[in-house]
């Protein structure tokens, strides 16, 4: 797999997502899975079901 400028963003947002997990808070946990859905969407590794 190569890694592009489309795939930075999806990556940044899994690692930031990861990173504020760490970090239990209620706010920081809603961020953390819309980081972590970003990137696995922006990835492709979760399909849209329709």
């Amino acid at each position: 797999m190569t890694i592009t400028v489309a795939h930075l963003q999806p990556i940044i947002a899994i690692l930031a997502g990861i990173l504020i997990l760490v970090m239990p808070r209620l706010l920081n946990y809603i961020v953390a899975i819309y980081l972590i859905a970003v990137g696995v969407i922006g990835l492709g590794l979760f399909r849209h079901l329709s």
